[in-house]
């Protein structure tokens, strides 16, 4: 017969040696680290008790609105995360980097919750915000790689662009090597994460679905659909914000408007 095994608190604070060894690590070879992974601790033993009593409540009521609120709060703070990653002042990516995540997020999160998986209603919170949370996840982490590729390389070969420029380039001439390592950058992860699937590593959710009970081939079912869902939704954002973006780094008369620091 399946069970879950129960993970006490004493054997929760246990795996607090894996930060202590991080720590360690650290502190021997002057990386720098031990205020991050402190917080990131900390944040993370916070942010998922959270969670969990935030979704005991959602998953209770089962109310349309308070998902949706759920799911815009994620990509809220998402977007403060990415903020918090990419030290931009000169070019305003934050709005449309927001539209475009929550846009892509929803659309994303709606076609495999309600189409694919096929749950009645398409927002039964137990499907769609856990598939809502990987899908912002990944591509949060993306979306902060091919910014800061963006804007360091704009940065760096500031003077090619103006070049190309003034031979009679466009703004998306003169940037096209820029734009297309940006989007890749953000995009090599999760091809990397599907290159490797199963093989070098087993997911959390398909590992997750199996310690809970589940038949292995059907967790291999769902897996499959969230690692296609995450390189597609990655693709499409990084491509979108990329665009808006880019755009923004050149004036109305698509002169440079980034400059070195």
């Amino acid at each position: 017969m399946n069970r879950i095994i129960d993970i006490s608190l004493w054997q929760l604070l246990l795996a607090f040696v894996f930060i202590l060894i991080a720590h360690a690590s650290s502190l021997f070879y002057h990386l720098g680290l031990n205020r991050d992974i402190a917080v990131g601790a900390l944040r993370t033993f916070a942010q998922l008790f959270l969670m969990g009593y935030v979704l005991t409540f959602v998953l209770g009521i089962e109310n349309i609105w308070l998902t949706l609120l759920v799911f815009a709060v994620m990509v809220v703070s998402a977007v403060f995360i990415v903020k918090g990653r990419v030290k931009e002042k000169q070019v305003p990516y934050i709005l449309p980097t927001f539209l475009t995540m929550l846009l892509a997020y929803f659309v994303t999160t709606l076609f495999v919750s309600g189409m694919i998986v096929g749950t009645t209603p398409w927002w039964e919170p137990r499907y769609f915000i856990p598939t809502g949370g990987m899908v912002i996840g990944n591509s949060m982490s993306a979306i902060s790689i091919a910014l800061e590729r963006l804007f360091r390389d704009m940065r760096q070969q500031r003077e090619t662009v103006e070049m190309k420029l003034s031979l009679g380039a466009n703004y998306r001439e003169a940037s096209d090597d820029l734009f297309r390592n940006a989007v890749k950058a953000g995009m090599i992860p999760s091809i990397n994460a599907m290159m490797g699937v199963g093989l070098v590593f087993i997911p959390g959710m398909m590992s997750g679905q199996i310690l809970a009970g589940t038949d292995p081939l059907i967790a291999i079912r769902y897996q499959i659909v969230v690692m296609f869902m995450l390189v597609g939704s990655t693709a499409v954002t990084s491509l979108v914000v990329m665009l808006i973006v880019r755009r923004r780094c050149f004036g109305s008369g698509e002169e440079v408007v980034v400059t070195t620091e």
